[in-house]
């Protein structure tokens, strides 16, 4: 019999409403999740009555719960950066959590819940309308006031601290909402200490090493050293991985499993190496991403259940996916060894992630070249390369565990094939010479107009020629379908991969 888990997304995209389902597919998880016309769309959030109905309903018989706190609260993950919420509204919102244990004691409540975040550029897509004026300035004013705090300010940031400018108005607005929600970050710690929700997540999408996040990342650690969840609150780099990894976690626990995960890199300094838009190490968000799932890392293969090949370069995670030459990625690293191992640990019969990080927001060319070179293009337990390095990591992690319990099957051979398309085919190829033609149509990279559009069109077609240029090996057994462009813009793509009657 299916174990059933209720899902609340962080938002409606692909990432965090599609993934999970075709992550989990064909599997013994019957994972219910909230209509997606009651999961708002981009800066409207989501109906909280509505999703208030469908938590209360589907609780009642589940096994466990994965929830957004951000959507419940706030309503997704941007309406979290706009709201006008009173503190009592709020308030509210997160004593649904008691009634929910309430109806169903037995019921395990894994949860996440962001700290809001503080994009370095000035672009208001995501954030308040103003951030497109001053959203540096407003940084920049976080950075240099915590390392002010810290006794750690030079001469020149604190004269460059002093002749900030930023209207107080937008200021002042930014800053309250900052308090609201650290403060229900801070509630939410109450309800782990309570035993109401059972493990928590605190993500930090953006993350730079000092700054606004930064400061509320040392207040809450303060809480959770002092109230002892440091086993039961993970606080790592991420955002739209969040909810495949603790569902992910979900599965584990009803296995009673630890699945135990070798990491090989190819450089002695890559474990090193911070990821652009992150705060740490590799090696350390690379293992909170595992235990977070209900895996452990282990220090030698004969230890291990499941190899992962963490990718990235030696001296730094490259900006754009442009796929040219890079020192810190052709000399200083070795992915000829790094695949030769691979490939001998996939003979050997060990599920084969690959984690695609040498670059931010796509995955790498060269990459799939090793790959279809060692014959591992549809035998990988995992591929992923998409967005952030804590984005891809996860996602792998969560494919690659859901494959060390149910094998090779047609549901994981559509989502491998589908990272592929998407992580290298759109985000690394396709998105970038599309984007180029967007000037003569009236577009822009963040308004195409419309999901299904000429511009989804012409992605289908480049899609399409992709995987049969890519990926010819598995071209006459796929189709891609269904190709839109969520909240119209180029930054992410959504669509179906299907077989055609394969069998494997």
């Amino acid at each position: 019999m299916a174990a059933k888990i209720v899902y609340l997304p962080l938002d409606e995209r692909p990432c965090n409403y599609r993934f999970p389902l075709d992550l989990f597919a064909d599997t013994d998880l019957q994972i219910v999740i909230p209509s997606i016309s009651v999961m708002g769309r981009k800066k409207q959030p989501a109906d909280y009555e509505k999703i208030k109905k469908f938590l209360l309903t589907e609780i009642v018989n589940a096994y466990g719960a994965v929830i957004s706190i951000d959507t419940l609260l706030y309503g997704g993950i941007v309406p979290s950066r706009l709201h006008y919420l009173s503190e009592d509204e709020i308030a509210a919102r997160l004593e649904l959590l008691v009634e929910i244990k309430k109806s169903n004691p037995d019921c395990k409540i894994y949860a996440f819940q962001l700290i809001m975040r503080t994009p370095q550029s000035s672009i208001s897509e995501e954030e308040p309308d103003y951030y497109g004026e001053c959203g540096r300035e407003i940084f920049l004013y976080g950075y240099y006031q915590n390392k002010a705090e810290l006794g750690i300010l030079s001469d020149n940031e604190r004269e460059a601290f002093n002749n900030i400018k930023i209207n107080p108005e937008y200021l002042n607005d930014y800053l309250l909402r900052r308090q609201i929600n650290l403060r229900f970050n801070k509630l939410t710690l109450d309800l782990l200490a309570n035993g109401i929700i059972d493990f928590l997540v605190i993500p930090q999408d953006d993350a730079a090493e000092y700054g606004f996040p930064s400061r509320d990342q040392a207040a809450l650690r303060t809480i959770i050293r002092e109230r002892q969840l440091m086993l039961k609150a993970y606080m790592y780099p991420g955002a739209d991985e969040v909810g495949c990894i603790l569902l992910t976690r979900m599965l584990n626990d009803i296995k009673q499993k630890k699945p135990r995960f070798f990491i090989k890199y190819p450089s002695p300094t890559a474990p090193l190496v911070i990821p652009c838009l992150e705060d740490r190490y590799l090696d350390v968000t690379v293992k909170y991403q595992i235990t977070a799932s209900g895996g452990i890392a282990v220090p030698a293969l004969s230890d291990g259940d499941i190899v992962m090949l963490a990718l990235i370069g030696a001296e730094k995670m490259m900006r754009a996916p442009d796929n040219s030459p890079d020192r810190s990625i052709d000399v200083l690293s070795n992915l000829s060894e790094c695949f030769s191992f691979g490939q001998t640990a996939a003979l050997a019969g060990y599920p084969l992630i690959v984690a695609d990080l040498l670059y931010l927001n796509g995955g790498s060319l060269d990459v799939l070249s090793y790959i279809k070179t060692a014959g591992l293009t549809i035998s990988l337990a995992a591929y992923s390369g998409w967005n952030t390095s804590s984005n891809a990591l996860g996602t792998a992690v969560a494919q690659g565990t859901v494959y060390y319990y149910y094998g090779d099957r047609p549901a994981h051979r559509c989502f491998l094939i589908k990272r592929y398309l998407e992580d290298i085919g759109y985000c690394s190829i396709v998105r970038e010479k599309i984007k180029n033609e967007l000037a003569d149509l009236d577009m822009s990279y963040f308004n195409v107009k419309e999901e299904n559009g000429i511009i989804a069109h012409r992605v289908a077609c480049e899609l399409n020629h992709f995987l049969k240029t890519a990926l010819p090996e598995v071209n006459n057994n796929y189709q891609i379908k269904d190709v839109r462009l969520p909240w119209r813009r180029m930054f992410e793509v959504d669509f179906r991969v299907i077989t055609n009657n394969e069998t494997i």
